[in-house]
């Protein structure tokens, strides 16, 4: 007997007991396929440096050869549904200047004047402006990014209006989101997107949904860390504990489709692996808050009844047909990553957006902006969406306007542990992170591919 043969492969282990595919199929309704498709292949399991967090040199090669070369989601097209709508956009030291012109086409600009470098608009705002004018001389632009204005022209004999043009930033729009990528030979969008464009067809189409709450708080860690305390469920057996009777986290699916874009799937209405305790399905049902108290139809799951309610209530909400939804896509946790900041989620009853930025050039400061999209009615034309709600760095998610307690709750047990995480990366006497093979693979994937662009001359 070959001892070498006999051993699993690495990363082959998985979860004892029925998987998130085996729950959604076995709810016995038409998925799309995608939902279902599974990707993983092992990716070694090295320890990841904690220097990758806590070095401003790191950092320092992000923003030059990754954040300056990858297509970021700016805002949302409803953000500038106008001619002359404008939003800044900034991550470290660059800051973009976004515009809806005359003739509907989105531009962007270095959001800076070519004076004496100005910004022509302040960071983290947005607005309505004829001209792009800067605020210190007056030098201005059109919508299009022509010189329109240069107090004193006869000083500047040697300034033409060609090569004063606004330098532009590639820009493009899908889902309904604009996009920036500041490198001038970047490749298209869509080979960044790759198969996330394929899955969000149909009844995922993004471009469906407006903005109905966004905040941003500030986190007292690095933007990577943030965003891997989102990237896996093994977390909830401790930090949501609270949630074990009703959400699987260790039998969760997660796929790596591409160097840029992965995904989790994992299932509310069936309990953890981890919850031993024997309970009814009605006992479950009242656990998953939907409608507490209400008795489950004989023969009915808590799954499926909390699903049909979910159904009926937001329909009844948003104008929206919901009954070609599955009871996987109106309950479960569905978070697809695109690199480098962004997590997208297709469901219905968790319709959330994330993204993860630097804040300034501090490797120990970031800003999580999340962003819930309701559904629309087909043709609903763009309007303005609310203002931002800011918190700061020691206020609760249940404190913003707008928002569920009981999720602002849960946001804050996973922002709660991002302070300490990062406090243990500065002082460990073990100087990695050790990643499971498969609950943390995506984590692993993001280091890769960030790799991949930190190699580029």
């Amino acid at each position: 007997m070959n001892l070498e043969t006999s051993l699993p492969l690495p990363g082959s282990a998985r979860c004892p007991g029925p998987s998130t595919r085996d729950i959604i199929l076995a709810d016995g309704q038409e998925v799309p396929p995608a939902l279902v498709a599974e990707a993983y292949t092992f990716a070694g399991d090295a320890d990841i440096p904690y220097d990758r967090y806590t070095s401003p040199q790191f950092m320092a090669r992000e923003f030059e050869r990754m954040w300056a070369r990858t297509w970021q989601w700016a805002c949302r097209e409803e953000h500038i549904p106008d001619a002359g709508d404008y939003i800044t956009y900034d991550i470290g030291p660059f800051s973009i200047l976004i515009v809806r012109g005359d003739d509907r086409a989105i531009r962007a600009y270095r959001n800076a004047c070519l004076h004496r470098g100005t910004q022509l608009k302040r960071s983290d705002t947005s607005g309505h402006a004829s001209e792009l004018r800067c605020p210190f001389h007056g030098w201005s632009w059109t919508l299009h990014g022509q010189l329109s204005n240069l107090p004193c022209r006869w000083d500047f004999p040697h300034v033409s209006d060609d090569e004063f043009r606004l330098p532009q930033v590639k820009v493009e729009t899908w889902g309904g989101f604009v996009f920036v990528n500041l490198d001038p030979q970047a490749r298209p969008l869509a080979d960044q997107l790759g198969p996330l464009a394929e899955h969000f067809t149909g009844r995922w189409d993004l471009a469906d949904r407006r903005i109905a709450l966004h905040l941003q708080k500030e986190l007292p860690t690095n933007w990577k860390a943030a965003q891997e305390a989102f990237l896996e469920a093994y977390h909830v057996y401790e930090t949501h504990a609270q949630g074990l009777a009703t959400a699987g986290d260790a039998n969760a699916q997660y796929d790596l489709f591409s160097d840029h874009v992965t995904r989790f799937v994992h299932t509310i209405g069936t309990p953890s692996p981890h919850y031993t305790q024997v309970q009814t399905q009605q006992e479950i049902y009242d656990k998953m808050r939907v409608e507490p108290g209400v008795p489950l139809p004989e023969g009915r799951t808590a799954r499926s009844f909390a699903a049909e309610k979910l159904r009926a209530r937001i329909s009844a909400q948003t104008g929206v047909p919901l009954d070609a939804y599955s009871d996987s896509e109106m309950l479960d946790s569905i978070e697809y990553h695109l690199f480098p900041n962004m997590c997208l989620f297709p469901g219905v009853s968790l319709p959330m957006i994330y993204r993860f930025r630097p804040i300034g050039s501090d490797p120990s400061r970031c800003l999580f902006d999340l962003v819930f999209l309701r559904l629309v009615p087909q043709g609903t034309p763009l309007d303005h969406p609310p203002e931002p709600v800011r918190l700061g760095v020691d206020q609760s998610y249940t404190q913003a306007p707008g928002m569920d307690p009981g999720l602002g709750a849960v946001y804050d047990q996973d922002t709660d542990n991002l302070a300490m995480q990062y406090r243990g990366f500065q002082g460990s006497a073990k100087r990695g992170q050790t990643l499971g093979h498969y609950q943390e693979a995506r984590i692993r994937q993001f280091h890769q591919t960030l790799d991949h662009y930190l190699a580029q001359d």
